[in-house]
């Protein structure tokens, strides 16, 4: 369909108007929300009816994500109090989600900041690496720097699989062998997964646009090969999510969410390797990935969580982060492409957020909507639920948009 240029282009600003005033927001919310004043870093859950809970655990994923949240915010709008946010999660992390003694990161610490779940689970290692990253970008606390190093060499050390390539899922709290790998209690207790590789990829790649190792850069170059080769599949062009250590393929689900996260978010790692035939072959891989999540999105324009690939039936329920990721990918289609379908696709979909999972009340947004559009009685923030995917997606809009 021709849409006019003027006409289009008021389309886009609008959009970008859009986020940028629902960023405030988002952050407003955390800022007046999340803080724990009485034992320092962030409360552990805040639920579906807006009641908090300070004495529930607190996660190393959900203060990592606000770490880079806040940092990254900081990056664009030079604000203080945005800097003080990111200050008081980087404080935190190090103080008690670290562990010095194994050069890890807790799973989840108590209210006190007492260690709970002691396990190293190599995605929360790499939210960590890339919190630290982007703060250390507009602060240039070196200890930050040297702690991402730190945990990056972790990584290397224990979960790099030398033999058969990719990194394994979960260690115990002095890296040995894990009995239960799971990332949550949906996912298959695999070895290898692709969530994990995304996220370390992602971590490493924020770790070298502040620090220019070579090894580094040739560690993330690896681990977009290993996606390539393994956890993107060139027929569908949807990702295989779970493989033993010897990459034997456990056939799962059909992850909207995931496909359309994976089509920026590998393109944006390859580029900052500045490898041109990578980046060429992941911009390639970007339009087609976005291409195929055409299939999860619904009349309204939201996109519908998962698909059960034993069975085709649709997990329908539409969850925040797979539309906050939506955004970004198809915006990224469009600058790879030119054709305005895409921008269409993210104003639809914004149009579908903003009626659906926004709360107008309260801020933030909700968990999610199921087929009759009642809302999930899910966190509105906890050890899953943060400011991440939907911060980021109005900090990448607000960037990409004329």
């Amino acid at each position: 369909m021709y849409i006019p240029f003027l006409y289009f282009n008021s389309y886009m600003q609008k959009l970008k108007q859009n986020v940028t005033e629902e960023l405030d927001a988002i952050l407003a919310y955390w800022i007046k929300n999340m803080p724990d004043n009485l034992r320092g870093g962030f409360i552990g859950e805040i639920d579906c009816n807006e009641e908090k809970h300070p004495e529930a655990i607190k996660g190393s994923v959900l203060h990592a994500r606000i770490l880079w949240t806040f940092a990254a915010a900081c990056a664009y709008k030079h604000n203080d109090t945005y800097l003080a946010m990111a200050d008081r999660a980087y404080q935190y992390i190090a103080k008690y989600f670290y562990n010095e003694t194994h050069k890890g990161i807790y799973w989840s610490i108590t209210r006190d900041g007492k260690p709970h779940e002691t396990k190293n689970q190599v995605y929360a290692l790499a939210f960590v690496i890339y919190g630290l990253s982007e703060y250390y970008a507009v602060s240039q606390n070196k200890e930050a720097l040297e702690l991402a190093i730190t945990l990056y060499n972790s990584i290397k050390t224990y979960s790099y699989d030398a033999e058969r390539g990719g990194y394994m899922e979960a260690y115990t709290e002095d890296w040995q062998e894990i009995e239960d790998m799971r990332l949550s209690e949906k996912d298959a207790n695999e070895k290898k997964t692709m969530n994990t590789h995304l996220h370390i990829v992602e971590g490493f790649a924020n770790l070298y646009r502040v620090w220019k190792n070579e090894q580094l850069k040739l560690d993330i170059i690896d681990i977009l090969e290993v996606i390539d080769e393994k956890f993107i599949d060139k027929e569908s062009w949807h990702l295989k999510l779970f493989y033993d250590e010897n990459w034997i393929e456990r056939p799962d689900v059909i992850s909207y969410g995931h496909d359309i996260e994976a089509a920026w978010l590998l393109q944006w790692c390859a580029e900052v390797t500045e490898d041109a035939a990578l980046i060429a072959k992941f911009k390639h891989y970007a339009v087609e990935m976005t291409k195929v999540t055409y299939e999860g999105i619904a009349d309204d324009g939201g996109l519908w969580y998962e698909l059960e690939l034993e069975t085709n039936e649709l997990i329908a329920e539409k969850h925040w982060w797979p539309q906050a990721e939506l955004w970004i990918g198809f915006v990224n289609a469009w600058q790879l492409t030119g054709e305005a379908k895409y921008i269409e696709t993210a104003e639809k979909n914004y149009d579908f957020v903003a009626e659906h999972l926004i709360d107008k009340a309260h801020g933030e947004w909700f968990w999610g909507v199921d087929a009759t559009y009642t809302k999930i009685p899910k966190d509105k923030a906890g050890l899953w639920k943060c400011p991440y995917h939907n911060g980021r997606a109005c900090l990448e809009l607000m960037k990409r948009l004329p």
